[in-house]
């Protein structure tokens, strides 16, 4: 009794059509149903449309289906069928269509139409736009499925090839420079192969190791597809004007799935092809069958080159074709390689034999001469095989070794016919796979939130020793310690930031008190100083400040920052001087590289707009554009400010002349100080005279020469009212900027107390230990994570006596660690692992004697020494 097949109504209120409801309609797999409603309601806008006018309609030719395959004709239709019930079409439109459709022809079959005939109601580029769309559909279904099973069956042949698969231990960084679809299939073939013995035996194999790269970028255009093509299912018929873009931009997704195709296709071949040279050329029967019948990488080429022609010369209903086209040959290739490697890991004595265990010795043979070794595959992966002999060997089997070969080529038969999806066993299949890989979900490695890192020991040790460097720096010039809260008071933090606020962090209403994460350590400390009625204070700290940006590389969501303020009334500039001089020491000391300070005044910033005509409401989202110019063209920041901003064009030009003034400090103070619209305008000319006190200053303190007077340095920040400085490195490494600050008079007054003028600094440390850590790997030095001194080594199983020499060495404030283990080797590898200088070694004899040996590790020299006098002796040699 056949099966009964599933009804797809459409027309209905609230039905929408799916790709998988288009594939199975055009492959006979469903059966297609008009909803009465959405019937009559053609009819009654169709009797309307007619008493209207008589004006005569456009019509279209089925010949746009000739060259297409049947299933993809009638996806084409149905689509078309269901546009025209959205928009309301003739009835007889409607009616021609469901006649045809609804004849119910199977899937082998040519449609039941002459593509003379025309259907009216309908423009060409209209029935173009839902032939594209129906192809899409059937691609987006295929590629789906393609995406899941292409991973499964790269699992199995990795392990047919033995591969190294070192280049599937891929994380997700956090800040956004890891592709996320490329990490996603890594992790997939590693539940699939976890517990592998058959892995990580042969070196590196290309075909492999570019499998995440690969599938993980044919599996982002499959999502791509998707969400296109649902769009499209559902739309109405629009205006024949617009059916031409329409056609375009589905078919720009269609290309970019193409190239992924043939990324895709040849990556298996290549496996496959590997397969069958390697591992089952012995076996004289079918390996010249298996690469034989296999679609070859010209075959690919050539398919691929004229789909690019036709999209080319704007063909996009063949284009769509020639890319299904392309995608049934991916999928032969991917079928072959799937036969290649199971074969590769099975033999055929399965098929001979009947035995149809796997990762196990059969029950049989577990206990006799020369059963066969037990084979150890990975966990996703032996149910995988386990489910492909289960039905491969459900099929009657010839076992006579004369007729071997066509068992062979049956086997082949069935196995391709099990991966068409057309087949009702590639459903099964499908949903296999997915339930190997989704059950493995609740122990996948657990993942951090984006923009956010874990730091390994090593890192660590870069870390704190930066910390210490700097916190040495702030207390040299006499700063105090604060810690603020990571949350305020989200009225605290808002209004501050400029554009930026967007960026901050809100967290959810607990209690009627509205929060957010702090944005940095700017605004808390204003907030302390104004709370606590202070007027005059030099802090530093050191903390993590939290912004809800896009992460990327060298981006975070959560990240240390540095900070120096002073708060309070001072001599003239001299506080703006020695938080610059603070940064110059920060920057020597850590010993980066070459590096600059690039600084501006916010008063000479205001001025300059000023004299270039920019209205005074304008002057903050100016220089929200302004600080853009590290990283964008003028001419990108040009059209911001006239576009969205409401500049006009000679405006921006004349602010485009004076971004480009930038030099050694003293000579362009000297060369402003020439310009009499500058001297004229009263807050530049304050700023110039500011300027010049703070660079005799710095003259006098012997770093001005790290210093570079930029007048397109803007800080889009709203608080800044003076002095606005940024460090940006200079070395090989692209980082941006490492540090910046100004000075803001306004800040705390903002929270309703007394103006306390403050200025400060927050150094970047992220970007400061990106470059500390290449700066390690380009000198090649290990970085040791832990400071331990001494290793005292237990050679038996004494743990009271290994708590009375380390607590002794604890006590005399020695860095120590401790280890019990019979084997002296064991002691020395730990020792030379972690560099660690000292080791105080003691067994039997040593006991017996009274005595413990020290031994040097580096220069591998013992020395005997009386127990008695072990802590007073090793402190002399730690130089304690």
């Amino acid at each position: 009794m056949a099966e009964e097949r599933r009804m797809v109504t459409v027309g209905g209120k609230g039905s929408s059509l799916s790709s998988s409801s288009v594939f199975d309609i055009a492959n006979g797999l469903s059966r297609l149903s008009i909803d009465s409603s959405a019937l009559s309601k053609v009819s009654s806008s169709s009797n309307f449309k007619t008493s209207k006018t008589n004006a005569p309609t456009v019509s279209a030719s089925f010949s746009i289906l000739s060259n297409l395959t049947p299933d993809e004709a009638r996806a084409s239709l149905v689509v078309l069928l269901n546009k025209l019930l959205l928009t309301s079409s003739t009835s007889a439109a409607v009616n021609q269509l469901s006649d045809i459709i609804l004849k119910d022809v199977s899937s082998s079959s040519n449609l039941q139409i002459s593509f003379d005939n025309t259907i009216d109601g309908v423009s060409p580029g209209d029935f173009s736009v839902a032939a594209i769309a129906g192809i899409s559909a059937i691609l987006d279904h295929r590629s789906s499925a393609l995406s899941v099973i292409t991973d499964a069956i790269a699992a199995l042949s990795c392990e047919a090839l033995g591969a190294d698969i070192s280049a599937f231990n891929l994380n997700d960084s956090g800040d956004g420079s890891s592709a996320k679809d490329v990490v996603s299939v890594a992790s997939d073939l590693k539940i699939l192969l976890n517990g592998s013995k058959f892995v990580n035996r042969e070196g590196d194999e290309p075909a492999v190791s570019g499998v995440p790269v690969v599938h993980g970028k044919f599996r982002e255009i499959s999502r791509l597809l998707h969400s296109s093509t649902r769009v499209q299912l559902n739309s109405a018929i629009v205006s024949n004007s617009g059916s031409s873009g329409i056609a375009s931009s589905m078919c720009t997704t269609l290309f970019s799935l193409a190239v992924a195709l043939k990324d895709l296709g040849n990556i298996s071949y290549n496996r496959a092809k590997h397969i069958v040279d390697s591992r089952i050329a012995g076996d004289d029967e079918f390996p010249a069958m298996l690469i034989k019948e296999c679609p070859r990488p010209d075959q690919l080429k050539a398919l691929f080159a004229s789909l690019v022609s036709a999209h080319s010369d704007e063909e996009y209903v063949k284009f769509s074709h020639d890319v299904s086209s392309l995608l049934v040959m991916v999928e032969q290739i991917i079928s072959w390689e799937a036969l290649a490697a199971f074969l590769s890991l099975e033999g055929r004595d399965f098929i001979t034999s009947g035995d149809t265990s796997v990762g196990e010795d059969s029950a049989k043979t577990a206990g006799k001469k020369g059963a066969k070794k037990k084979k150890i595959l990975g966990k996703g992966t032996t149910a995988l095989v386990q489910f492909l002999k289960d039905r491969l060997l459900s099929m009657p089997i010839q076992t006579e070794a004369s007729q071997i070969v066509m068992v062979l080529e049956n086997l082949v038969r069935n196995f391709l016919s099990l991966l068409d999806p057309k087949d009702l066993g590639f459903d099964t299949l499908l949903k296999k796979v997915k339930d190997i890989v989704e059950s493995n979900e609740s122990r996948r490695l657990p993942k951090l939130p984006k923009g956010t890192r874990d730091f390994a020991k090593e890192q660590m040790a870069i870390r704190e020793r930066a910390f210490s460097i700097i916190t040495e720096v702030f207390k040299r010039h006499g700063a105090a310690a604060l810690d603020t809260p990571a949350f305020e008071m989200r009225e605290t933090l808002m209004g501050k930031y400029g554009e930026d606020s967007k960026l901050i962090y809100d967290l959810a209403d607990q209690g009627g008190e509205l929060c957010s994460l702090r944005y940095d350590l700017t605004v808390p400390f204003a907030r302390y100083v104004a709370m606590n009625g202070l007027t005059s204070f030099k802090r530093y700290q050191i903390a993590k400040v939290y912004r809800r940006d896009n992460p990327s590389k060298g981006r975070y969501r959560e990240f240390y920052q540095c900070d120096f303020d002073i708060a309070g009334q001072f001599e003239k500039m001299m506080p703006d001087f020695e938080v610059i001089k603070i940064l110059t020491e920060l920057l020597d000391e850590l010993d980066i590289g070459e590096y600059e300070v690039k600084l501006n005044h916010r008063k000479l910033l205001d001025g300059m707009l000023a004299i270039c005509g920019v209205p005074q409401e304008k002057f903050r989202t100016i220089c929200s554009s302004i600080d853009k110019l590290d990283k964008q063209s003028f001419e990108q920041i040009k059209k911001e400010m006239v576009d969205e901003k409401g500049l006009s064009n000679e405006i921006s030009d004349r602010i485009g002349t004076f971004v480009k003034w930038r030099g050694p400090p003293v000579e362009l103070l000297s060369k402003l100080k020439q310009e009499l619209s500058f001297l004229e305008n009263n807050e530049s000319s304050l700023a110039l005279d500011e300027l010049e006190i703070m660079f005799k200053a710095l003259e006098k303190s012997k770093c001005i020469d790290r210093v570079v007077f930029d007048l397109s340095l803007a800080r889009g920040l709203d608080y800044y009212t003076g002095v606005i400085f940024e460090a940006v490195f200079k070395g090989a490494a692209q980082v941006g900027s490492i540090a910046a600050g100004g000075r803001y008079d306004n800040l705390i007054g903002m929270f309703g107390t007394r103006q306390v003028p403050s200025v400060g600094i927050s150094l970047g440390i992220e970007r400061v230990f990106a470059i500390m850590e290449q700066l390690q790997k380009d000198k090649n030095q290990e970085i040791r994570a832990t400071e331990t001194q001494v290793l005292v080594s237990i050679l038996g199983d004494d743990s009271s006596l290994a708590a009375e020499l380390v607590g002794e060495l604890w006590h005399a404030k020695v860095k120590a660690e401790f280890m019990i283990h019979k084997k002296v080797m064991k002691h020395i590898d730990r020792a030379r692992d972690s560099r660690i200088p000292w080791m105080v070694l003691v067994g039997e004899r040593e006991l017996s004697e009274g005595v413990v040996k020290l031994k040097d590790v580096v220069a591998a020299i013992d020395y005997e020494v009386p127990r008695g006098k072990l802590v007073d002796d090793l402190c002399k040699r730690l130089g304690m």
